[in-house]
């Protein structure tokens, strides 16, 4: 697993947009991953504040997690839905996973940041790899560079 290094300002913008969300919302794999290194990473404030979201896992084999997590059991979709109705109810999920076709499927995303990573090429799974095209309706709204080349893509689905 590769490791990225955010330049003050690119941390800077990340924290904003985790200070934008209520709960972090990730799959079992995902979960795994950042559960297992992430709690122990102290001293920036954008490390701080994802450590202190509250998470929701999405997991048909989990019994149980810590971390701040709650676990979404049986009807993910219903569940997700639910928490977006009430106050306080924005979620942040990263990366691309299986949970992307539920969340794709029963229209619970309100928008995507895609990063283009130069330095990362052919890496990892690729956007909506695993999703019906017809459900993949996107349109730009706004870009934004950072100086160590990535560029952030926001998108809305139409």
């Amino acid at each position: 697993m590769g490791v990225t290094v955010l330049r003050r300002r690119d941390e800077e913008h990340s924290y904003e947009k985790a200070g934008e969300a209520d709960f972090f919302l990730l799959g079992r794999v995902t979960y795994e991953m950042f559960s297992a290194r992430w709690p122990q990473v102290k001293g920036s404030k954008y490390m701080d504040r994802m450590n202190g979201l509250k998470k929701l896992v999405a997991s048909r084999s989990l019994k149980e997690v810590s971390w701040n997590a709650s676990l979404i059991e049986g009807d993910i979709a219903a569940e997700i839905a639910r928490i977006k109705q009430q106050a306080g109810g924005n979620i942040l999920k990263y990366g691309v996973s299986n949970l992307d076709q539920t969340l794709l499927a029963n229209r619970l995303v309100d928008e995507y940041q895609l990063s283009i990573v130069p330095t990362r090429v052919g890496h990892g799974k690729r956007a909506f790899q695993d999703v019906d095209p017809s459900l993949v309706r996107l349109e730009l709204i706004d870009t934004h560079r950072f100086k160590n080349g990535v560029i952030t893509l926001t998108y809305v689905p139409l």
